[in-house]
Parts: structure tokens; C-alpha cells; sequence
């Protein structure tokens, strides 16, 4: 009986430990590890630069989040501007093929996005 409870225990701590871990994607870093695996090609000192982007548009995102508070939608609709010209800032970064593959995907989110929104 007592090992059954302790298995029982072990499985309900184990299953909890990874429902707590946080999506690594939405870190700056994550966002530009997501990036290079979805884009071929990128070099060490684009990297550099992208990163830099990535965490000033999570600064920026997360202070228009903070000053929005519970109105979600009104930050939401923030953003859009925001994320475009952070979207710009990163295609200048990257060659031609490179922002074109982007724009892709950034087309793609958005699309997902609408949906999942309803529009």
C-alpha cells in the first residue's frame, strides 16, 4: 500500500514539474533560436543583431502589457503597429531570401492569429 501511495505521489510531482516549466519561445533568445532553426542561413553576427531587436521589442511589448493591464484587446491592437516596424527592423537585417522566408511566416502567424481571433 505504502509503495503504490508513493508511486501515485511521484507521478503527481513529476507531471506537475512539467506543466510549471515555461515556453522557452518567448524569451528574445527563444524567439531567435525559433528563428535560425525556421530560417536557413543566418550568421553568427546577424544573430547578434537579431537579438538585439528581440529584446527591445519585448521590452516594448511588455511595458505596452503592463499600461494595458486587464483591457487585453486594446494592447492587442497596440501591437500590431509595434510588431510591424520591429518586423521591419529584422528584415533589414536579413538578406533578401532571408526576409523574404520571414515575411512568410510572420504572413502565416498572423493569418492563425486572425482566426483563432475570429476576424
Amino acid at each position: 500500500m505504502k509503495k503504490i501511495l508513493l508511486v501515485c505521489t511521484l507521478a503527481l510531482v513529476f507531471s506537475a514539474a512539467g506543466f510549471a516549466q515555461a515556453p522557452t519561445q518567448r524569451t528574445p533568445e527563444g524567439q531567435l533560436e525559433r528563428l535560425k532553426t525556421q530560417i536557413a542561413g543566418i550568421t553568427d553576427t546577424q544573430s547578434a543583431k537579431l537579438l538585439v531587436i528581440y529584446q527591445a521589442q519585448a521590452k516594448s511589448m511588455d511595458s505596452l502589457m503592463t499600461a494595458a493591464g486587464d483591457d487585453r484587446m486594446a494592447a492587442f491592437q497596440k501591437m500590431a503597429p509595434i510588431t510591424a516596424a520591429y518586423n521591419a527592423k529584422l528584415k533589414a537585417v536579413l538578406t533578401p531570401e532571408q526576409a523574404t522566408a520571414f515575411q512568410k511566416q510572420a504572413d502565416e502567424r498572423a493569418e492563425r492569429m486572425r482566426q483563432r481571433m475570429g476576424n
